[in-house]
């Protein structure tokens, strides 16, 4: 190269390359906005279908597998943190990713209920009963008698999809009632079955074996309880997913090991699809089993004053209206179980939420919800108001679709910075990006925000339940893993976002020619201490390819 171009033809010849590569990234007069289709859940039946960003600001995403027919899956990909001084503000992250993980589990339903008459409270199961009544055959013998669902704490009952409760046999076994209830979202709201009393139990998806049958071994679970079951979806709305909430969360203690994802295969109807999500164990609260981290976030469960959890038993409103005496069924539940008290549809929430924009602040917020189904984080409109955000300009827009077909447009911004006081390490996480949603709380009124699993992804962590009556107060104990980028050519933005890309190209020419930097990369393995020719090469070889 140096025979044949000086130092100043090359500069410019570089330049004209990143010119015609990132034209409309980097030196366009107006922003070019870009669509791209994707789907993350927010909460319960609240979906992110689509995000426009402008194409010169790439948002940080997790990179993705290829579609398959029903779901999208995705590998753990991330920028590694700065360190900070411990026992102060620890486990920093900067610019965490849109998109979280998604907590797959395994599900099996039994016939397990109580046979005592008025009783409507359901029980803790340390395992599933010695010989159980499965809804739809044997799961370590019938490869279709499990389910896929999400282990999801922002979800204040059970739900159900139709098909999963086909899988299971819980309509042809008479397992749903005809009570009916209505769940509302974002664009609308459906009406959901109510089922039987019924024993609900889970476990990590590596409890299903390489021949697709199932390990029951180590599942864990609750009797007698009531759950959502969707209704045939039809054309005209979405299928209900398939999530364990909070009822169940409450009992137990869930360790997520994000450092070793769990992916399996699944074929359904000629349909196969790829989960992959941490590998999610389910334990009894003391368990020796159950790791240890060193850091941990103070939960609480709220509305205060849980006492249990239980389905409300039907009513004849009807009859009652015409002078007859109100009757309740105590063996048909009318509603759903959740975790009641003096109010009633309990999920956690974390304790203190401090959060930072330019020159303003929210400090020590306490209506934010840790919701281990939401793949995004969210804030509420009190919040940006707050922080001084102006929702006809913001960074990105997401299309949010509820429980019916309709959508909405809905800004996204980044935020300077989020911290979470904890015992121990804080968690601290800078430039974040939050969809800015107000979300119904159970306590009334709407919530300061939801803590998703977007925050995340870069630490194995142990939820402890909790929070009932004369127990212990539900607690999160993490402790941050290593998992820094290691694509060849990917330099910017600072650690990496796992793909070579325009930001690549800009960061090179910002420092082209330089003696030493982080865009001299090449000859491998031993650089060459300029940022030239042979840098760009190596960047132009691996172009758009992620770890």
């Amino acid at each position: 190269m140096k025979n044949l171009f000086n130092a100043k033809t090359t500069h410019w010849l570089v330049i004209y390359v990143l010119i015609a590569l990132t034209a409309s990234v980097s030196f366009a007069k107006k922003p070019e906005w870009k669509h791209e289709k994707i789907d993350l859940r927010i909460n319960g039946n609240t979906r992110i279908k689509g995000i426009r960003y402008p194409k010169d600001k790439p948002l940080p995403t997790r990179a993705r597998k290829k579609k398959s027919s029903l779901e999208t899956t995705a590998q753990l990909k991330t920028a590694p943190a700065t360190a900070t001084a411990p026992g102060v503000v620890g486990n920093t992250i900067d610019t965490p990713p849109v998109d979280g993980f998604i907590p797959w589990i395994t599900v099996v339903t039994t016939d397990e209920r109580s046979s005592e008459d008025m009783d409507w409270v359901a029980v803790e199961e340390s395992g599933i009963p010695f010989t159980p009544g499965y809804t739809g055959g044997n799961p370590e013998t019938d490869p279709t008698s499990y389910a896929i669902g999400l282990f999801d704490t922002g979800a204040s009952s059970t739900l159900m999809g139709f098909h999963a409760a086909n899988d299971l046999n819980l309509y042809d076994g008479g397992f749903v009632t005809d009570n009916l209830i209505e769940v509302s979202g974002v664009t609308g709201s459906i009406d959901v079955a109510v089922s039987q009393p019924l024993g609900i139990f889970i476990d990590s998806l590596s409890a299903i074996q390489p021949d697709k049958t199932l390990d029951v071994s180590n599942m864990a679970g609750e009797s007698n309880t009531s759950i959502i079951v969707g209704l045939d979806p039809g054309t005209t709305r979405p299928d209900l997913p398939t999530a364990i909430g909070s009822p169940m969360a409450v009992f137990y203690t869930a360790c997520f090991d994000n450092e070793n994802p769990i992916t399996v295969d699944i074929t359904r109807d000629s349909n196969s699809i790829s989960y992959t999500a941490p590998d999610i164990r389910i334990y009894a609260h003391g368990d020796p089993e159950i790791p240890e981290y060193p850091n941990k976030l103070p939960l609480e469960l709220r509305p205060l004053s849980a006492i249990n959890v239980q389905y409300t038993p039907s009513m004849d409103i009807f009859g009652a209206l015409f002078g007859d005496i109100l009757e309740l069924d105590f063996s048909t539940p009318g509603s759903p179980s959740v975790i009641m008290g003096a109010g009633s549809q309990s999920v956690f929430f974390i304790h203190s939420v401090d959060l930072t924009h330019g020159t303003k602040f929210a400090s020590d917020k306490n209506r934010f919800m840790l919701d281990t189904g939401a793949q995004v984080t969210v804030i509420g409109n009190r919040i940006g108001a707050r922080l001084g955000l102006d929702h006809r300009n913001p960074d990105f827009y997401v299309e949010i679709k509820g429980v019916t077909s309709g959508s909405e447009d809905m800004p996204g911004f980044y935020i300077d910075k989020i911290q979470m006081p904890a015992l121990g390490e804080w968690l601290e996480f800078e430039n974040v990006p939050v969809v800015l949603l107000d979300v119904a709380s159970p306590e009334g009124g709407t919530l300061d925000g939801i803590i998703g699993m977007n925050l995340f992804i870069r630490y194995n962590f142990v939820l402890k339940g909790g929070g009932l009556f004369l127990t212990d107060d539900p607690a999160l104990e993490f402790e941050q893993f290593d998992h820094s980028c290691s694509q060849i050519g990917d330099i910017a933005p600072a650690g990496g976002d796992c793909t070579v890309n325009s930001l690549d190209l800009i960061e090179l020419a910002n420092q082209w020619l330089q003696t030493s930097g982080t865009a001299d990369i090449a000859p491998m393995p031993v650089p060459d201490g300029i940022v030239n020719l042979l840098d760009f090469a190596l960047i132009a070889e691996h172009w758009m390819q992620s770890q």
